[in-house]
């Protein structure tokens, strides 16, 4: 389904869903599935990260299974949820929509929850490919006023807090495992405009986080993931920053724990940065090959990732989707980011619709996603398929002025990613974006 009707079924499923959400969240959000009597308690699966310096894992934890002695009541009286975009730089229709919500912030401590957010994205988006595509993004902040102040099971297991989102550590006894109520989540995704992807900041100093698939988030969520981190600690950002890495790209976690030995499958994995083939030349990145990379080594096979540790391969020694302890993408994971990005948001956009015919007098305006560093975006004007050289690069023009005399004729622009960052054709095609409009 294209991208613009996947979006508009999201923007009908969550207007038809923010009233009641706000309503449910200002009285007292009512109980899950999981939580009916009788109802079996569900799973979720998600990515732990035991440390800073550690590799992540995967486990499988309880739905709902709330902060110990936590009242989990209402929001505070008079408290409606706000939502602000934080960074907007086009229209829904045509951006990856980052949500950012906090939890354990009470109401005299949202403007610090906005700035702590600020400072985790500014992070994030530090990191290439974020830092040249972050003009893809749309961010918005929803206010979740808690009770109390801080998150359940900071700094000991034995603490418990009332908060929006029940945020707790200690989730299913790991310590670093920042787990949160995911339908809590969802009803507060569902008040802002779009939701592509969310985030919760908890607010706590301690190290930790989890990342949710959207295999495992309440059903009918219209958002690839969530990710949690904790606010006060200068780490926590690439807990986010590796999410995204799944979420949008699609990458796979190029860690092995030890024991899992051989790789079960002699199907080839379809994350672009997994392989079967040893040999590097026949690799899906072989256009990358002997290329120095951002993380440090040689593009290449390295064997290991998936979780096993033999029979499988690597592209380089390391990453960000294998280890924390990098902040870099690997070439083949950036360019699995810039696929992401476009699969979902588009650098071309216009206020003229293209639904209704133009007069050959009529300005046409178009406007292109504020892009930087790696990306390179390239405009081309055509009139009936014919390029309109003198016209590349004009971000408005007339009919008339590209020539067009007559009636019935076709307008098109069109935008190309010309970025170093993208060697694979097929990605190339998902950079470019056209619109066209027939001339009356």
């Amino acid at each position: 389904m294209p991208h613009r009707a996947r979006a508009a079924l999201r923007r009908t499923a969550a207007a038809g869903a923010a009233l009641a959400a706000a309503a449910a969240l200002v009285v007292g959000a009512h109980p899950g599935p999981a939580q009916a009597a009788g109802a079996p308690l569900r799973a979720q699966r998600v990515e732990y990260f035991p440390g800073p310096g550690a590799e992540p894992r995967r486990v499988t934890v309880p739905v709902d299974t709330p902060a110990p002695t936590a009242r989990r009541g209402p929001a505070p009286a008079g408290v409606t949820p706000a939502v602000r975009p934080l960074g907007r730089t086009g229209p829904v229709t045509g951006r990856l929509d980052l949500v950012v919500m906090g939890d354990g912030y009470t109401a005299d401590e949202q403007g610090r929850f906005a700035a702590d957010a600020e400072e985790k994205l500014d992070a994030i988006f530090g990191i290439e490919p974020y830092r040249s595509y972050r003009g893809l993004f749309n961010v918005w902040l929803v206010n979740a006023v808690s009770h109390e102040s801080g998150v359940s099971g900071d700094p000991t297991a034995d603490v418990a807090k009332d908060t929006a989102l029940g945020a707790r550590f200690f989730c299913d006894d790991l310590e670093r495992l920042l787990c949160v109520d995911t339908d809590k989540v969802a009803d507060y995704a569902a008040l802002a405009p779009d939701a592509d992807i969310v985030f919760v900041l908890a607010n706590s100093a301690k190290y930790g986080g989890a990342g949710y698939s959207a295999g495992d988030l309440p059903p009918g969520s219209p958002f690839h993931g969530v990710a949690t981190m904790s606010s006060g600690n200068d780490r926590s950002y690439l807990i986010g920053a590796h999410e995204l890495g799944h979420s949008i790209g699609h990458l796979a976690d190029e860690y092995q724990y030890a024991g899992y030995g051989a790789y079960p499958s002699a199907d080839e994995p379809a994350e672009a940065n997994l392989t079967l083939l040893r040999d590097p030349g026949a690799t899906k990145w072989y256009r990358w090959l002997g290329a120095q990379d951002p993380t440090g080594s040689v593009v290449g096979t390295y064997e290991g990732g998936g979780y096993y540790e033999t029979g499988i391969y690597r592209p380089t020694e390391t990453s960000i989707m294998r280890s924390l302890t990098s902040t870099e993408f690997n070439v083949v994971g950036r360019e699995a980011m810039i696929a992401g990005f476009y699969a979902d948001a588009d650098a071309l956009t216009s206020s003229v619709p293209t639904s209704r015919p133009v007069g050959k007098g009529r300005r046409i305006t178009v406007r292109l996603a504020p892009l930087t560093g790696l990306a390179d975006l390239e405009l081309t004007w055509y009139v009936d398929g014919r390029p309109v050289p003198w016209a590349t690069g004009d971000l408005s023009v007339t009919p008339h002025g590209l020539g067009v005399h007559g009636r019935g004729h076709e307008i098109t622009a069109t935008v190309t990613d010309r970025t170093t960052a993208v060697r694979d054709p097929a990605v190339r095609a998902l950079t470019s974006d056209s619109l066209t409009w027939t001339v009356r």
